[in-house]
């Protein structure tokens, strides 16, 4: 029930014609949001290899 009000809200203040462009800013910016996570990740990795190998 309180996701149907919250969606209601939601679709008077921006109005339904720019749903689909919130829903894409969203999305890309959690994708983004993924890629840099597992970049970072890769990285934190990738230094603690080389840091071991260099011991």
């Amino acid at each position: 029930m309180e996701l149907v009000l919250i969606l209601v809200i939601i679709i008077i203040l921006f109005g339904a014609g720019r749903l689909p462009e919130i829903g894409s800013g969203i999305g890309t910016g959690i994708k983004n949001f993924k890629k840099s996570m597992s970049d970072t990740i890769s990285e934190e990795i990738g230094d603690n290899v080389s840091n071991k190998n260099d011991e």
